[in-house]
């Protein structure tokens, strides 16, 4: 029944059809940042979260595919390019502070992925093969990202069929992860308990627009600002460059550091990760020469541009057909991630952190640092965009060993 209903196997738009698929995904970018400028109810919602359930739609009624080379290349190509246009006015001195806050509650937010991998074992072992093997999956994937998750998998030797449900309800849960995490700072419930001095700087913006109507909050969040070819030269520039000596670095550093004990496996994974030398690098860059690299305009609006597409493709995976027909792992997936966004909660509210780092610890711990900046920018956290990446790729590190050492605790 549902084949007739979300016709994935054969959507309208090929997956082949690189040129329509790039157009959609740029133009439903482009609609969600116009609509969140427009009206007040979208500001509220965010593009980003407009972004991913757009995309969501369309992949989920047959429109565009669920797996294409262009959603490849944005997260191959386009997320790292948007990392160092954000990262060129952030200072490593400002930095500090804000990532400390960040990564006690992301280390706790740990500790509650691999509790809440370990409590869903206990309630649906009896149903789900294979199911400590995928505890220490869901762990690594839920404290680090995707290359632990794939990793770990190989690691513990679990079948490709298991391993390709676990990527579907894997996808499916972080786009609802992610829709949950947008509402929050929304929410009457936490702003009533939890301090968010970040939102409150940016209502007040808001409030001081006036009652004009939506011309005038237009106005107010559409703010045009100059910027010149040669903001534009240098910012592409700089970025290109950036990245390609990170991931220079990165790959060398990883084919060099051996991986014969657990301290050199933890070097060749921190210095072999790409995004440890695109933060640092552009870190370092606005640091020492911040005149210059703070001095170009037009590096936040292009890096927040490619952020919305990225948040459209976020949105690609999630499978409404997978939800029916893997719900008891989805379910295993939706344990790990409450029990996970409890503990950062419950541990924020008792040591008196804001709601804003928070929420972006637990996306660090789910989506990784990638997701965690990304809605940092698109709720105009400025100065949680770095903070969120350097926490997020401390979870590549601790990934792997918290998802064995969870898969051995419960097998043995």
């Amino acid at each position: 029944m549902w084949g007739h209903i979300f016709n994935l196997k054969d959507p309208l738009v090929g997956a082949d059809n690189t040129w329509a698929l790039w157009t959609i995904c740029i133009v439903g970018a482009s609609a969600a940042i116009m609509l969140e400028q427009r009206y007040q109810w979208a500001s509220k919602v965010t593009g980003a979260l407009i972004a991913l359930v757009l995309a969501v739609a369309l992949s989920n009624f047959g429109i565009i595919p669920m797996e294409s080379g262009v959603w490849d290349a944005v997260w191959d190509y386009v997320v790292p390019l948007s990392i160092p246009m954000l990262l060129m006015k952030c200072d490593i001195r400002r930095v500090g502070r804000d990532s400390g806050r960040i990564l006690g509650i992301f280390l706790i937010g740990s500790v509650g992925t691999a509790c809440g991998a370990m409590i869903g074992y206990g309630l649906l072992r009896q149903y789900i093969p294979e199911l400590a093997k995928l505890a220490g999956v869901f762990t690594a994937t839920y404290i680090g990202g995707a290359v632990n998750f794939t990793g770990v998998g190989k690691a513990l030797g679990v079948s490709a069929g298991t391993m390709s449900s676990a990527t579907m309800a894997d996808n499916t849960m972080m786009a609802i992860c992610f829709l949950v995490l947008m509402l929050i700072p929304s929410a009457g419930f936490f702003l009533k308990r939890f301090s968010h001095p970040l939102i409150d700087d940016i209502e007040a913006v808001k409030r001081s627009v006036g009652n004009g109507g939506e011309e005038e909050y237009e106005g107010a969040f559409a703010r045009p600002r100059e910027i010149s070819l040669r903001d534009i030269a240098l910012t592409v520039s700089a970025a290109f460059v950036i990245v390609s000596i990170s991931f220079f670095m990165a790959d060398m550093l990883g084919r060099v550091i051996p991986r014969s004990n657990s301290v050199l496996m933890m070097f060749n994974t921190l210095l072999g990760n790409d995004y440890i030398w695109l933060s640092t690098i552009s870190m370092v860059c606005a640091t020492v020469k911040p005149r210059f690299f703070g001095g170009i305009r037009g590096t936040e609006e292009i890096g927040t541009f490619l952020i919305y597409i990225f948040f459209f493709v976020i949105g690609v995976p999630a499978s409404a057909p997978g939800i029916i027909q893997s719900p008891v792992l989805l379910l295993y997936a939706a344990i790990i991630v409450g029990v996970n966004m409890l503990f950062c909660l419950v541990a924020g509210k008792f040591l008196h952190y804001d709601l804003e780092s928070i929420i972006l610890a637990s996306n660090a711990n789910i989506g990784g640092p990638t997701t965690a900046a990304a809605m940092a920018v698109s709720k105009g956290w400025k100065s949680l965009i770095g903070p969120s990446i350097l926490v997020g790729i401390i979870g590549y590190v601790l990934g792997t060993y918290m998802g064995l050492l969870v898969w051995g605790i419960l097998e043995f």
